[in-house]
């Protein structure tokens, strides 16, 4: 193991490396309560990234504000995905307990001023409260899933975390318009109360960590990298996000938001390159396995936009089907992709992580670029055929590289080391939002004579020939966002060929 992959000197945990090569980890005796709350804080994380998508017109009809409702979404994703290097870097700083906690009560915080919120300038502030505490959650869930087992036994946690995630994509719509529909749309926030106090009482009563010995004896901690990462993150994201949506990429506020970040950009490296203890150290940047991570996750996210975004409103504009039928061409491949991940172990075991990433996101790059070829309107199975091999595809390739990197450094790196990762795959889905929706909307006016946005022209759709031209319209524009995804999964594909190690240095405390 070469020198820049090791842990470095007194930041060791106490009785660690004799724990760790028995295959023991904080929480041990007690390991199954500490899962449940695990899952749960990771249900909470997932379900608010999709519930409140199906009450957006009651929420609309109470409050107002139909204008800026987008923010609601886009206001949780920004402090969810500028938030996760900093928290990565307190858990290896503080430990992983404390920064769970702060991390759930401030979601819980943000989830109770959300279901009192008097109007959607309010609701979007909060919502952003909640994003501060969801990036503490699936940051450090995802870092103590890698503390809880040993290498060989990481899988069965990853599963069952990709689970939570599967069940969530699925369920959260349709628990937040039953909400909706027959309660009141605030009930989508104040369910996360008793959920996020069980998985809050099972952390504090069952989670132990190991005494550390810390050197220097008082953490310092870059409080103004922190701030620079975050307002910097914060600036371009948002230039990402509303860039050709609520003003076009070439004017004055896209233009000024991305000169913004670009300065901050310098500003960032600057701060933490004289920080003692850097948000995000170049050593994630300098090692191959870790860099390797993080672009293929990065091209990750990019690629999942193409089904999540896009196929839906193919299954009901081009198929035909109603939004319940659409859904499940959608859901399919959150069957396939946690049994993948599961099964992945015994792949990686024989040919290693990096191979066997290649071979999921080889497979993934072929079903990407075979859905243009499917016939035009086509039947639903077939792309619910192409989304459940995809999905198989992603979990052969996406476990594998979140195990392996988190093996390849000790638990005072393994917060930033998975934070990272995470950050990259949240801004791959950013930018996959808007590269992708440029992408289709080119599309649509190169075949319509300048007609609007997908979503609008697919809103519009009536009977009769000009029906039908639009349909084809709409067909191409998501076959070229899908021929893009091949392309961003090819990329993948040649950053682990050329970038990652064959082998990655695992640690010796982690037994393969």
């Amino acid at each position: 193991m070469s020198q820049g992959d090791t842990e470095p000197a007194g930041r060791r945990i106490t009785g660690t490396r004799a724990a760790d090569t028995a295959g023991h980890a904080p929480g041990t005796r007690n390991r199954g309560a500490v899962v449940a709350a695990l899952m749960l804080a990771m249900a909470l994380a997932a379900l608010d990234s999709t519930i409140v998508s199906t009450a957006v017109p009651q929420i609309v009809g109470d409050l107002g504000g139909f204008s800026v409702f987008s923010w609601l979404f886009s206001g949780y994703l920004l402090a969810v995905t500028v938030s996760l290097p900093v928290y990565g870097k307190l858990s290896d700083t503080f430990g992983r307990k404390p920064v769970l906690i702060v991390g759930a009560a401030v979601f819980l915080l943000g989830s109770l001023l959300c279901a009192l919120a008097w109007n959607m300038a309010a609701l979007i502030a909060f919502r952003v409260v909640q994003g501060l505490g969801g990036g503490a959650l699936q940051g450090t869930v995802q870092t103590l899933a890698a503390d809880l087992y040993p290498l060989d036994e990481r899988p069965k946690i990853q599963s069952k975390l990709s689970t939570v995630w599967a069940v969530s994509a699925v369920a959260g719509p349709a628990v937040g318009g039953l909400l909706a529909a027959y309660a009141d749309w605030r009930w989508i926030f104040l369910v996360n109360l008793p959920v996020g106090g069980l998985a809050l009482w099972l952390i504090i009563r069952h989670l132990h960590e190991p005494q550390r010995e810390e050197s220097p004896p008082r953490a310092r901690v870059d409080w103004a990298g922190a701030l620079a990462v975050f307002v910097c993150g914060g600036v371009l994201l948002t230039a990402l996000v509303q860039g050709g949506v609520a003003w076009p990429w070439r004017s004055a506020p896209s233009l000024a938001l991305f000169g913004t970040g670009l300065a901050l950009v310098a500003v960032v490296v600057l701060v933490e390159r004289r920080a003692a203890e850097p948000v995000i150290p170049g050593w994630v940047w300098r090692r191959r396995s870790i860099a390797a991570v993080n672009l293929a996750l990065g091209a990750l996210g990019l690629l999942m936009v193409a089904p999540t975004v896009f196929l839906p409103t193919y299954a009901q504009s081009v198929l035909g089907l109603g939004p319940v039928a659409a859904g499940f061409v959608l859901s399919v491949w959150t069957l396939s992709w946690p049994v993948s991940a599961a099964l992945s172990q015994h792949v990686y075991r024989r040919i290693g992580f990096r191979d066997t990433a290649m071979l999921g996101i080889g497979a993934a790059t072929l079903i990407l670029a075979a859905f243009p070829l499917l016939p035009h309107p086509g039947e639903a199975w077939q792309p619910a055929l192409l989304m459940l091999l995809l999905g198989a595809a992603l979990g052969l390739f996406q476990l594998p590289l979140i195990v392996g990197v988190q093996s390849t450094v000790g638990w005072a790196e393994r917060g930033t080391t998975t934070a990272s990762v995470l950050f990259c795959r949240q801004t791959g889905q950013t930018l996959g939002a808007a590269l992708f929706g440029a992408i289709a909307n080119g599309v649509l006016a190169a075949r319509l004579g300048g007609a609007g946005d997908l979503d609008t022209v697919a809103r519009g759709l009536d009977t009769g020939a000009a029906a039908d031209t639009t349909r084809r319209a709409i067909a191409d524009a998501v076959h070229a966002v899908y021929l893009g995804a091949a392309g961003a999964a090819a990329l993948a594909f040649l950053v682990l060929l050329f970038l990652a190690p064959r082998r990655f240095p695992v640690r010796a405390q982690d037994p393969a």
